[in-house]
């Protein structure tokens, strides 16, 4: 059986959405962020970086959102989840999603995780300032790179659960999500979804 060590709040809900949609049978482990149990000797052997998402799996333990995403739509391609068949369509969605690992992702931690890019404390206030800016700069391309109604177009695919789990953070990050009222209107399709409530019900038990 999978595994997926999780942490509330975390980019591992893109992974948790889309085990769910899998339908394939799973356990999830949370990681306690509040005790440090990321860097713990016991995570630490599981996934090194100490950081969540990390997935288990029989041949190994995979980490890294689009590493992961990609595998499990490639896994259970009967979930339609990627189109794997298609060897462009497929570059394009890893793309998507590569975009949002490399740079949104990384724009939104410069508000917490500055000391990863800078020793100087003046330097993490500059680049908390700059959060809102950046995700702006960053939402306003995925605004026009949406397809709709699903990132990719009419199909449902790994990227959607990734915008999902990236566009809650905005409010946090001083960005109103209306003003890009593709992806508002996708936060509000996503939110419907029965595995998007299952991964949310599964984070609270």
């Amino acid at each position: 059986m999978l595994k997926l060590y999780v942490a509330p709040g975390t980019c591992a809900l893109a992974s948790h959405i889309t085990l769910a949609e899998t339908g394939a049978d799973y356990a999830v482990e949370k990681v306690d962020f509040r005790t440090n149990q990321q860097n713990s000797p016991g995570y630490l052997a599981i996934n090194p970086k100490g950081r969540v998402p990390a997935l288990a799996t029989e041949h190994g333990v995979l980490t890294e959102t689009p590493a992961m995403l990609a595998y499990l739509a490639q896994r259970f391609p009967k979930a339609q989840l990627a189109p794997i068949d298609d060897l462009f369509a497929f570059a394009e969605v890893q793309s998507f999603n590569s975009y949002l690992c490399s740079t949104v992702h990384v724009a939104h931690a410069h508000k917490m995780r500055g000391h990863r890019w800078a020793s100087d404390e003046s330097s993490f206030a500059d680049m908390k300032r700059k959060v809102p800016e950046t995700m702006s700069a960053c939402f306003s391309l995925i605004e026009q790179m949406l397809r709709g109604p699903w990132v990719m177009g009419e199909r449902y695919t790994i990227c959607d659960p990734y915008l999902f789990t990236i566009a809650q953070w905005l409010e946090g990050d001083s960005v109103d999500i209306d003003s890009f009222p593709k992806v508002a209107d996708h936060f509000k399709r996503m939110s419907a979804r029965p595995a998007v409530q299952k991964a949310f019900a599964e984070l609270a038990a």
